[in-house]
């Protein structure tokens, strides 16, 4: 395991990054539970504060990222603006300008379910570790993989190299740029920026070297 996972508080770190942005990127923006509180918080949040804080990420380009959440946020979760942009880049029903899955970008056929989606499958049947989030759901869908990291963290920190390296990183920041650009409601727009910095963060940090696939989108 990386020495630098034996820090509770860098631990901690990874947990608070999945399970801020995981969210965000898997509900309604009405789910009362989670959503809805994440969506107020970042509507009120000090931006110079939080940048200061937000672990893996320069301040600077933290900075950059929660303004745009916040400005987005301020619209309110129950707003048209907010809910309608959602329901267009993660449920449709017309094409999603940007796939929230790893294999649409990495499997030839750009097709869920693909390559991408099954070798982490398999991996999580062989370290023992159980899917998160509905069976139909594809388990490489970027918020799904946002928890499933920060689930790692907590209970089980020897896989969480293999899991960011195999599994996360050879294509997150491709399909979080995708996300990014896509995106036209800065709360969503800021959320794909800061998620794709953070988990590149974590890389840097950690050492970790990744070999990237070819995208084919």
């Amino acid at each position: 395991m990386n020495e630098l996972l034996n820090d509770s508080a860098v631990r901690e770190a990874v947990i608070f990054v999945g399970q801020t942005l995981g969210p965000l990127f898997l509900d309604d923006p009405r789910h009362e539970e989670q959503v809805v509180p994440a969506i107020k918080a970042f509507a009120a949040l000090d931006v110079d504060a939080a940048a200061e804080e937000w672990p893996f990420v320069d301040a600077d380009d933290a900075r950059g990222a929660l303004a745009l959440m916040k400005e987005g946020a301020q619209a309110g979760a129950q707003s048209d603006e907010v809910v309608w942009e959602y329901r267009r880049l993660f449920v449709g029903p017309a094409p999603k300008p940007a796939p929230p899955w790893g294999s649409v970008y990495t499997d030839r056929e750009c097709v869920v379910f693909g390559g991408t989606c099954l070798e982490l499958r398999q991996w999580m049947r062989e370290v023992g570790i159980e899917r998160l989030g509905d069976e139909k759901d594809p388990e490489d869908h970027i918020g799904l993989m946002l928890l499933l990291v920060a689930w790692i963290a907590e209970h089980r920190p020897e896989v969480l190299e293999d899991c960011l390296r195999l599994h996360v990183l050879p294509w997150s920041s491709h399909l979080l740029e995708e996300l990014e650009d896509a995106a036209e409601q800065p709360l969503y727009k800021g959320v794909a920026r800061l998620a794709r910095m953070s988990l590149e963060g974590m890389q840097e940090a950690f050492g970790i070297e990744v070999a990237y696939p070819r995208f084919y989108r």
